[in-house]
């Protein structure tokens, strides 16, 4: 398998993958929420929420479209296709992948659902979408004959047919987990994460802290491969569940950024003087000895800046990253009683968060905010633009958000095809 390079490409969401095309430079107009139903709230279902994120909008911060998948299978999280016309979501618990079109952004159209991902991988819980030329690369989080976290990697074409399986690595100090994707295609580089399997985190938060045996079976590694030869090649010991990966997106840089949740650590991963791969402790995140579990990250594209949000304290931070091996805390805010998801526009002006991580690990009763809040950001203050209520607007938990806009739509693929829905 070979990926070509495709120079000066990079997403506007800075954790999109760098083979993503149509991108949005400028103002983005709408944002989609993968949203997770909830028991007594509204229609009970999975749904993909579309919100009004443009200042000229009339509707601006306001919901115009949602869209029920039917059910609930523990909705996580989403990812575009090379040419953004498509936008792939899925369910870790019933291991359901649909793929949505956004040819016309404000009222995406269901067109396909993959009820097979279990039976033909192997693998149970796909998390990570992340685009490939033509390809979708899928990080299951686990397996489907002892549920633990041993799992892998699984290709598929954009129009939804399996094409290749890629274990985790589980020699020369490999544990097997998965979690997140990353690609330095300069590099030649995938970068892989590790978390935990369907028996964690399927269990409620408040049992599994006090489950001695299940606290064991986190990841504590990261993985570096070969992209073209979808071959691991270097083993990385990361402890306490590395999660999100954000390469830097600088021509001239060759390092990521990750955060891991049980020992609030910020880890470097670059190239040491003799051209090695290695994985760097940079500092803590909060006070660790009170487990903020750190979630999700985003880097700006200058690659001077940080986010990170803390789940348990409901804090977001800003990190100065000018100096990678050097981060300073230079901001923090209490956002509410949980905060897990961050995505920032391209030009970095614009800070959107919302709030569930996993349905048995989201707070209880009155602590249970769901919302998406909207901010612009200065550089030192974050000013709230607006918030739309999930639990008020009996919507669901509001989990992971992808931008799209019309003014692009124009440059969307076209040559899909996608004949019959499963």
């Amino acid at each position: 398998m070979g990926f070509a390079v495709i120079p000066g490409t990079f997403a506007d969401e800075t954790c999109n993958s760098p083979f993503t095309t149509a991108l949005i430079t400028g103002q983005e107009q709408y944002l989609h929420v993968w949203t997770l139903g909830m028991p007594g709230m509204g229609d009970e279902s999975d749904k993909l929420v579309t919100i009004s994120v443009d200042p000229k909008s009339d509707k601006y911060g306001k919901v115009i479209n949602t869209l029920s998948v039917g059910g609930r299978g523990e909705a996580h999280h989403t990812g575009f296709t090379d040419d953004r016309r498509y936008l792939w979501a899925g369910r870790l618990d019933d291991n359901k992948i649909f793929i949505f079109d956004l040819i016309d952004p404000a009222n995406p159209k269901l067109i396909k659902t993959i009820t097979d991902f279990a039976d033909r991988t192997g693998y149970v819980g796909p998390h990570t979408f992340y685009a490939l030329p033509g390809r979708m690369l899928i990080q299951a989080l686990s397996n489907t004959k002892t549920h633990d976290g041993q799992t892998g990697l699984a290709v598929y074409s954009n129009a939804g047919e399996l094409v290749s399986l890629h274990p985790m690595p589980v020699t020369d100090g490999g544990d097997g987990y998965g979690y997140d994707i990353g690609i330095n295609p300069a590099k030649n580089v995938l970068l892989t994460s590790s978390f935990t399997g369907w028996n964690n985190y399927m269990m409620d938060l408040g049992k599994m802290v006090k489950d001695p045996e299940a606290m064991k079976r986190f990841g504590n590694t990261m993985a570096i491969w070969d992209l073209k030869s979808m071959k691991a090649e270097k083993i990385l010991n990361v402890p306490g569940a590395p999660l999100e990966i954000r390469w830097s997106l600088k021509p001239e840089h060759n390092w990521a950024y990750t955060a891991t949740a049980l020992t609030s650590k910020l880890w470097l991963i670059k190239q040491d003087e003799k051209g090695e791969w290695i994985a760097k402790e940079t500092g803590t995140i909060g006070d660790p000895s009170k487990i903020p579990l750190p979630v999700d990250i985003s880097i700006t594209a200058d690659a001077k800046g940080l986010w990170v949000n803390t789940f348990l304290d409901g804090t977001t931070r800003f990190y100065d990253i000018s100096e990678p091996e050097h981060p300073k805390e230079v901001f923090s805010k209490k956002m509410g009683n949980q905060v897990n998801m961050v995505s920032q526009s391209y030009d970095g002006k614009r800070v959107y968060f919302t709030t569930s991580l996993i349905a048995n690990w989201d707070k209880k009763g009155a602590e249970n905010d769901q919302w998406l809040k909207a901010y612009d950001w200065d550089g030192k203050e974050l000013v709230e633009k607006f918030t739309v209520d999930f639990n008020e607007l009996k919507l669901g938990r509001a989990h992971h958000m992808k931008f799209s806009s019309k003014t692009n739509a124009a440059e969307l693929g076209t040559n899909q095809s996608f004949p019959t829905r499963q």
